[in-house]
């Protein structure tokens, strides 16, 4: 629970993060760049109307073409227009004119430590313009020359006020982009819990669920992007390992079971034997019945270190070219035995004197004795059992066929599980481990292909499955 609640909490605090030094970027270097900006636009128009000036009315006052008065008309115009106090100086800091005052020769203007180069080489300068103002402004020379010789300077002031109201109004532009991009981020976080977090969430208290060995929790994320299919991908997980958990004990019930009764029947016997129950000469009967048992506990352990082998390690195959009507009628040769006491026969249509597959021929032997011990256990007296091959599209399709008790139809998909016996089964079936089948399926799909049964109850069973041609075959 810390965990979500920290992820969460640090996209918060991302979020007001993110506000946060928007404001203070847009208080401090937006504010100062967007100032500068303004400052020297306007100074650059100020200093084209000062030139204007210096070269025209100014240059012509000093020249002594035009009157004092003219120019002052001229100036105060301009004045107006420029929202500006514009001056004409001499080089020593005396007021020749002042565009918000009236002309006065009596009353002589001096500005006090006048300095033309204070502006450290460029046009203008922002203060009170040495003590002249009370106030900022941004001031702008212009030198007045005639005949190669500076005879004055056009002095044009501007309140910074005006400037910085310039510049809060395009601030105030800014900070309202920013609430707008603020909110919608907010509907971006928005959009991020209902389409990430919260799925996060469920898929985190699922995990939180099957880590402490509930494997049915059931949840959904109503989602079909990649979290979605997260959490599609860990339901299914958890379904496999509830499922697989499931089959693990009825697997471990049905081991149990399976020794439990041989062993049972072992120890009992044996100790009839012992303590005098069963007479000395019963001794040979029951000693075949426990040797049967034992037998069939060998048949167990030998079939569940084959299922093992097979899940461990995916079963390994050893491929290689092979007869295969040779290993059907060795396999069908060594139940020849048991079919005689059954009075079964095996009767063998198979395609051509020979033909080549390519499988593991060790465990397409099993598969055949399989099919065939279960064959030949649930037929009749004096029935027959078909081996038939056929050869299609580069597969030889295989069919066992029997004519025996056959296999309900509730049953039919069961039978492949491990430990399945059918209720018609298990009285004939006194050693079956309930894995033949199983195994036969493993080793089948291990190759890559198929198999599959027909059956109707009463009447027999069918098993077919594919195994694919050989090269070699196509060369013979």
């Amino acid at each position: 629970m810390s965990m979500r609640k920290t992820l969460y909490l640090k996209f918060i605090l991302g979020y007001f993060i993110f506000g946060f030094f928007g404001f203070v970027v847009v208080a401090t270097f937006v504010s100062n760049m967007t100032l500068e900006h303004l400052k020297r636009e306007k100074a650059d128009a100020l200093y084209e109307e000062a030139t204007l000036v210096a070269m025209t009315y100014a240059s012509d006052l000093y020249n002594s073409e035009t009157s004092l008065d003219t120019v002052k008309h001229q100036l105060d115009a301009l004045d107006i227009y420029l929202s500006a106090t514009i001056w004409i100086i001499n080089p020593s800091g005396r007021m020749i004119l002042d565009s918000s005052s009236p002309v006065n020769v009596e009353n002589e203007i001096v500005i006090e430590n006048f300095d033309p180069t204070v502006s450290s080489g460029s046009y203008y300068t922002v203060g009170n313009f040495f003590g002249s103002f009370d106030e900022q402004m941004l001031s702008v020379f212009s030198p007045i020359t005639s005949n190669f010789k500076v005879r004055g300077y056009v002095v044009i002031h501007t309140p910074m006020s005006a400037i910085q109201a310039s510049c809060n109004s395009l601030l105030n532009i800014s900070y309202i982009m920013l609430v707008i991009l603020f909110l919608l981020s907010l509907i971006i976080l928005i959009f991020f819990t209902e389409i990430v977090y919260l799925p996060l969430r469920k898929i985190t208290e699922a995990t939180e669920q099957y880590a402490s060995g509930n494997m049915h929790y059931e949840f959904q994320v109503d989602s079909e992007d990649e979290i979605g299919y997260l959490a599609a991908t860990l339901s299914y997980m958890a379904s496999e390992i509830a499922r697989s958990e499931d089959d693990q004990k009825k697997f471990v019930a049905n081991v149990s079971h399976d020794f439990r009764s041989p062993l049972t029947s072992i120890k009992g016997y044996l100790e009839a034997m012992l303590d005098g129950t069963i007479p000395p000469e019963m001794h040979e009967k029951y000693l075949n019945i426990v040797l049967n048992e034992t037998e069939r506990l060998t048949k167990l352990t030998n079939s569940l270190l084959t299922l093992n082998n097979i899940n461990t390690k995916g079963m390994l195959l050893d491929r290689t070219d092979f007869e295969l009507n040779r290993i059907i009628r060795d396999t069908a040769a060594s139940f020849e035995g048991t079919c005689r006491q059954k009075s079964i026969a095996i009767e063998l249509l198979l395609t051509g004197d020979f033909i080549y597959v390519n499988a593991d021929m060790g465990k397409i032997q099993q598969v055949f004795y399989n099919l065939l011990d279960n064959a030949i256990k649930f037929s009749h007296q004096d029935s027959v059992i078909r081996i038939e091959t056929n050869e299609k599209s580069n597969k030889v399709y295989i069919s066992v066929k029997d004519s025996g008790i056959g296999i309900p139809k509730d049953d039919l998909k069961l039978i492949w599980n491990r430990f399945y016996k059918s209720d018609a089964s298990r009285g004939k079936d006194k050693k079956g481990t309930g894995l033949g089948l199983s195994i036969t399926r493993e080793i089948i799909h291990a190759h890559g292909e198929h198999i599959n049964v027909i059956s109707t109850e009463g009447v027999g069973s069918e098993f077919i499955f594919s195994l694919p041609v050989s090269d070699i075959d196509d060369d013979i």
